[in-house]
C-alpha cells in the first residue's frame, strides 16, 4: 500500500539519521531508504559530497556498496538532547508541575562584544525563553543551568543577571495564561504539533496493519523512523516547554507526543528482531522510549 504524503525531511537529516552505532552508514540502506522517502540518488550522492567537504563524513568505496563513516566532529555535533524530551514527556504525564515562578535574565552586554550578545540571545530562545523587552527573556521552567553554561562559554557573566518571581506583568497583564500567549506563538506552535500528530497517527497505522502485504518492510521502517525523527524535531525544537497550567486545553502536543511515542514502540520492537544494526538514535533513546512506554530495555 503506497504512502500517499510524505513528511519533508532535508537529505541531511536523512543521512544523519542514517549513522548507526558503530559511526557508520551502509550506503545502500541509505539509498533505498531515500528512494523510499522520495528522494533521487543524486541528491544523497551531493549531499554526501557536501558533507565529506566540510570534514562530518569520510567515504570508503563507490555508490550503494560505500561505507560512510562519520567523523568525530560531526559526532560531537549529533549529540541529542534526551532530557528534553524526557521533560516533556514528564509534563505530559503531570509530573512536571508549574511552581508558579517565572526565571528571568537579564543582560546589558557591550556593543565591543556584539557576537557574543547576539549568541546570547539566540541561545536564551533556542532554551524556550521569550523576550519581555530588550535584554530582558523570561522562561516558565528552571533554566538556570542551561543558561550559566551559556553564560560560561561567551564569557559574559559579569553582564547578566539571574532572578525568579511569582509576579510578573507584561504591558499591564498578570494572568499567567494571558502573559503565556502574549509572550510564545502558542497558536504557530500549536499547528506544529498538529502536523506531527497527524503523521505520526499515519504510521502508527501502517506499522500496525494486519494485512501482511502491507506490513511495512525494513526499508520502509527505517524511513518511518526517519520521517518520524524529523517531524519530532521539526514540532518540538521551537516549543519552549511551557507547563500545562500555561497551555491552552486542549494541547496538541501531548496527543502527538503520545502518538509518536507509540510509533517508537513498534518501531523498536521491529528493530529488536533485524538481521542487521540499525541507525544509532534507537540506542541513544532507547532506554527514554522505554521509560515512556513502560517496556523493557533493549538488553
Amino acid at each position: 500500500m503506497a504512502e500517499e504524503q510524505r513528511a519533508e525531511v532535508a537529505t541531511r537529516t536523512l543521512v544523519e539519521g542514517m549513522v548507526r552505532v558503530d559511526g557508520t552508514i551502509d550506503a545502500g540502506e541509505l539509498y533505498g531508504v531515500a528512494g523510499a522517502l522520495g528522494m533521487t540518488d543524486q541528491q544523497v550522492r551531493l549531499c554526501i559530497k557536501r558533507m565529506a567537504a566540510d570534514g562530518l563524513l569520510v567515504q570508503e568505496g563507490r555508490g550503494r556498496r560505500a561505507v560512510l563513516r562519520e567523523t568525530d566532529r560531526a559526532r560531537r555535533a549529533a549529540e541529542p538532547e534526551v532530557e528534553f524530551v524526557r521533560h516533556m514527556y514528564a509534563q505530559d504525564a503531570g509530573l512536571a508541575p508549574w511552581d508558579g515562578r517565572w526565571h528571568l535574565v537579564a543582560f546589558a552586554v557591550p556593543e565591543s562584544a556584539r557576537a557574543a550578545r547576539d549568541a546570547l540571545r539566540e541561545a536564551l530562545v533556542r532554551l524556550g525563553g521569550a523576550a519581555v523587552q530588550g535584554g530582558v527573556y523570561v522562561s516558565a521552567n528552571d533554566w538556570e543551568p542551561y543558561v550559566g553554561a551559556e553564560v560560561d562559554r561567551l564569557g559574559v557573566r559579569d553582564c547578566v543577571t539571574l532572578l525568579t518571581s511569582t509576579d510578573l506583568r507584561v504591558g499591564g497583564e498578570d494572568d499567567p495564561l494571558a502573559v503565556a500567549r502574549r509572550l510564545w506563538p502558542l497558536d504557530e506552535l500549536a499547528e506544529g504539533h498538529r502536523r506531527l500528530a497527524a503523521l505520526a497517527a499515519d504510521r502508527l497505522a501502517r506499522l500496525t496493519a494486519e494485512a501482511p502485504d502491507d506490513a511495512p518492510a525494513r526499508v520502509e521502517q527505517l524511513a518511518i523512523a526517519v520521517e518520524l525523527a524529523a517531524e519530532f524535531t521539526r514540532a518540538t525544537e521551537p516549543d519552549p516547554l511551557l507547563p500545562p497550567e500555561l497551555l491552552p486545553r486542549p494541547w496538541p502536543g501531548a496527543e502527538a507526543r503520545a502518538l509518536a511515542a507509540d510509533c517508537w514502540r513498534l518501531l523498536r520492537r521491529a528493530e529488536q528482531g533485524a538481521p542487521e544494526p540499525g541507525p544509532r538514535f534507537f540506542q541513544r533513546y532507547d532506554a527514554l522510549m522505554a521509560e515512556i512506554t513502560g517496556e523493557a530495555r533493549t538488553a
